[in-house]
């Protein structure tokens, strides 16, 4: 394969190594999160995280050593956290997010609870049980690994009521850690917000488009406990009066009842 340079406007064959070098270093090293968001690595990023190297190139907005699939160890937890999206809320919110920020999530299920602890979605995931009550425990664990300075407070829209079996009102809100919806995950919506004869559905959203994460390495959609077992989780979406969405053990998309107990694999961006 030939490969030219530019030299006084010219384009012309190079024949050197160094030239050769330059030419793929330099498709290789894009600083935008764009380039970034399109490379899968994996590497272990956690002592550029906790020696400030990483705050420094999100805010510059360079990323230079961020790619998809990077993680990083709690410091205290010892959990994985993965690089899932860069800059993925950015411009977004009715006030608008303007610090350029990573999208991390637990590579497994943080543990298990009830969306309610009845199977009612009334209320939306706003006013959820999860919402308000049983995300604690696991917000509590993800500051603890990151500090409170690191995670970065925006705003978001989530439903907050429902009526022929789909959300039908919703509000912005402040959010550091919260699940995930079907968008996220899929790229798609499957069970949330069907359209139930006249009444419209509130299916307004900031988080609209597939992560990053998911769309180049799929398997990861499917997530796992601490004893290695397959685990279902919960996602934000109302389903029904009765439930809400989730992504099933076995890999499929689908919905349960909001009593039951599920995987909790929240998302949050750090700055």
């Amino acid at each position: 394969m030939k490969v030219y340079k530019v030299k006084n406007g010219n384009k012309i064959e190079s024949s050197s190594i160094y030239d050769r070098n330059e030419l793929l270093s330099d498709i290789l090293n894009r600083p935008n999160a764009g380039f970034h968001n399109s490379i899968y690595r994996g590497k272990d990023i956690t002592d550029l995280f906790y020696n400030g190297t990483l705050s420094q190139q999100i805010a510059n907005g360079t990323f230079d050593d961020i790619f998809i699939g990077d993680y990083i160890i709690g410091k205290t937890s010892g959990r994985k956290y993965l690089v899932a999206d860069i800059n993925y809320r950015l411009h977004c919110g009715d006030t608008e997010c303007t610090t350029p920020h990573v999208l991390m999530i637990p590579e497994k299920s943080m543990g298990t609870a009830q969306m309610n602890d009845s199977n009612t979605a009334n209320g939306g995931y706003k006013g959820s049980k999860m919402y308000t009550t049983n995300l604690t425990p696991f917000k509590n664990v993800i500051t603890t690994d990151f500090g409170s300075n690191h995670l970065l407070s925006h705003r978001n829209y989530f439903t907050n009521a429902i009526a022929n079996n789909c959300a039908s009102g919703g509000d912005w809100v402040d959010s550091k850690i919260d699940l995930m919806n079907e968008y996220m995950v899929y790229g798609a919506s499957f069970f949330s917000n069907v359209l139930n004869g006249s009444n419209t559905p509130n299916a307004y959203t900031i988080d609209k488009s597939q992560l990053s994460l998911f769309r180049l390495d799929k398997s990861l959609q499917v997530c796992f406990n601490d004893t290695g077992g397959r685990q279902w989780y919960w996602l934000r979406d109302v389903w029904s009066t009765s439930g809400f969405c989730n992504v099933d053990g076995h890999g499929n998309s689908t919905c349960y009842g909001a009593s039951d107990s599920g995987g909790v694999r929240p998302c949050f961006l750090i700055y």
